[in-house]
């Protein structure tokens, strides 16, 4: 492969991006997050802030929040029709994800990008997931909070991202057939990384 664009799905509280950082760390290409959102606000001309709001949340709470606040979500004026909102979110969306791949190597974080960019040449498609009762102690001891909250955290967010991907993809979030590599991070990070690694030079042999 050339080009190696690197997708990595995460349930919750995995460290998925902890490992996908890693593994563009190891490759010396851009890592993309939270960066995709500024891109996005700027193609589609919606604030920043409600972009970040609604991020990989249910389509429905994302029209929810645009809706309740007008026209002040927009930093151009808004177009006709509320339903035009979610069709230029996942369109700027698309946009950059593609544009991002055309440019060279990446890793790039949630968004639905492993169907995006299913016809691209080099995609390496990776789920992280772990057992509730490991995220729920992870996220307990990252954030300082209590097990029930955390599993409450857990729980919210990863229907949120279930449901966004589902909307987004027509396919079940975390199926194995969707991706093609999928990693319990019980094994730790580190060591996460080095399996998708070591994924991609097989892959490119």
């Amino acid at each position: 492969m050339s080009n190696i664009t690197v997708t990595v799905s995460r349930m919750f509280g995995s460290g998925g991006s902890e490992i996908a950082q890693k593994v563009a760390d190891a490759l010396r290409i851009p890592y993309y997050d939270k960066e995709i959102v500024k891109l996005i606000a700027e193609e589609s001309g919606i604030r920043e802030d409600y972009i970040e709001s609604a991020d990989e949340k249910p389509v429905n709470s994302f029209l929810y929040s645009i809706v309740t606040h007008g026209a002040s979500a927009y930093s151009s004026p808004l177009p006709y029709g509320h339903s035009s909102i979610e069709d230029r979110i996942h369109s700027a969306q698309a946009k950059i994800i593609k544009s991002i791949a055309e440019k060279g190597s990446s890793v790039i974080i949630g968004r639905g990008a492993d169907n995006i960019l299913k016809d691209f040449e080099g995609l390496v498609r990776v789920f992280i997931y772990a057992p509730r009762e490991f995220r729920i102690e992870r996220v307990s001891k990252l954030n300082g909070i209590g097990e029930k909250e955390a599993a409450d955290l857990l729980k919210k967010a990863d229907k949120a991202r279930s449901s966004y991907y589902e909307f987004i993809t027509n396919k079940r979030w975390g199926a194995p057939e969707n991706y093609d590599i999928c990693i319990n991070s019980k094994i730790g990070t580190d060591r996460c990384a080095e399996l998708i690694l070591d994924y991609i030079k097989k892959a490119s042999d």
